[in-house]
């Protein structure tokens, strides 16, 4: 066998949890470690290590990433009611995401991966779709309460100098209710905004940004406002350069015009709206399995991940010796991903060829028509075969040409 492809910085390793903790192992053990000499700075965000070091482990985690510039991500669990006490859990920890996204102040980008034999269910899509999704504030920062009968909720502001501004919400005459409070920074808005032009100018794509600015006119209004000033004064020139474009629109009118556009472009997309559309257009594309996942800094940190979670159910069969059909291409992408990135930026034409041929490999082999259960359901293809979790990625390691 060749030499093995050497590596000069480390890209740092978060694992995860259940199935694809599983699949991260196999994933490395046949594609990977035969061919490279890995390096990584490894962090276990595993649900019972995030437990034993009280999360600091996740903290931990990100702050090697803005160190060394590259990471990637295994899915993780978000702990509800019921894994509390399936993983006896000290707290119900935060969203490792969460956390990671807000010391990296990062901008999320998911893009699907385009296979033959696996149509869109929007016919006009010829071409991907990336989202570009902000990762901070919004409802994943908010505070909320149940609010009783008769109470009156105000929106208060008490200014550096102590003065106070107040608001009122509403008066709850007559019935309880909820209130929720949301918030945002400029900083964190002025970095998606610059993430978001940054990408479009190194994929060379047009950039479209929504938001509801008609009806929240502060709030909505100010994202509006900054992407505007920022494009204006930063980015126009690079864009007409380019022949791109900067498109703003409502985001009720941004989904219309998706659903009969041809892809090809960047929605950027406030936090939440960010969350359900990237799992509609991945949905849409074939499968959340075969979606890309990169959170960029405005420093130039990139951390690379699967969109999709953990795959619970197949883990328990998995548990229980029965055979699994989990798809682990998103996996896959988001090693390639960082090893391309960690090539690009240590100048190492080797290792990016190796992250080039794996991404090939894997796509002919679904197009080969061996595929997992998920992509076997809606492949057109007139001869295919499902496999096994394992049987899979071994099989992608056989078309795998170094």
């Amino acid at each position: 066998m060749a030499e093995k492809i050497k590596m000069t910085n480390p890209i740092v390793e978060m694992d995860g949890d259940e199935m694809t903790r599983v699949i991260w192992k196999m994933i490395k053990d046949i594609l990977i470690l035969p061919f490279v000499n890995l390096k990584t700075e490894y962090y276990d965000l595993g649900l019972e290590n995030r437990n034993t070091t009280g999360d600091q482990v996740t903290v931990d985690s990100a702050n090697a990433a803005k160190k060394f510039g590259v990471a990637v991500k295994c899915a993780t669990i978000t702990p509800n009611a019921q894994r509390m006490d399936e993983y006896n859990l000290k707290e119900m920890w935060k969203s490792p995401n969460g956390t990671i996204r807000a010391i990296l102040d990062g901008t999320v980008f998911r893009a699907p991966i385009i296979v033959n034999g696996i149509n869109p269910l929007v016919p006009t899509w010829t071409k991907p779709i990336t989202i570009a999704r902000h990762a901070y504030g919004d409802v994943y920062k908010n505070t909320e309460m149940l609010v009783d009968e008769g109470a009156r909720a105000e929106l208060l502001v008490t200014n550096k100098n102590g003065n106070v501004t107040k608001q009122l919400i509403h008066e709850f005459k007559g019935t309880a209710g909820i209130v929720q409070g949301q918030h945002n920074t400029q900083k964190s808005i002025e970095s998606f905004a610059r993430s978001c032009f940054n990408f479009s100018v190194d994929t060379k794509q047009d950039l479209w940004f929504a938001t509801k600015d008609t009806i929240s006119k502060k709030y909505d209004h100010r994202f509006k406002d900054i992407f505007a000033q920022i494009y204006e004064t930063e980015y126009k020139g690079k864009f007409g350069a380019l022949g791109i474009e900067y498109f703003y629109t409502l985001i009720d009118d941004a989904v219309a015009r998706v659903m009969r556009s041809a892809g090809g472009y960047i929605w950027a997309c406030k936090n939440y709206d960010g969350d359900v559309m990237s799992d509609m257009v991945a949905t849409a594309f074939g499968s959340l399995g075969m979606m890309t996942s990169v959170l960029v800094s405005p420093e130039g940190v990139y951390e690379f991940e699967a969109a999709h979670g953990t795959v619970t159910r197949h883990y328990y069969k998995y548990l229980n010796g029965e055979k699994t059909s989990t798809n682990s291409v998103a996996t896959i992408f988001a090693w390639t991903g960082a090893l391309k990135k960690r090539a690009e930026l240590d100048g190492l034409p080797e290792l990016s060829d190796f992250a080039e041929k794996l991404e090939q490999a894997t796509i002919f082999t679904i197009e080969n028509g061996v595929m997992t259960g998920d992509l076997y359901a809606i492949s057109t293809l007139a001869d295919k075969k499902k496999v096994g979790t394992e049987e899979f990625i071994k099989e992608i390691g056989k078309n795998l040409n170094i």
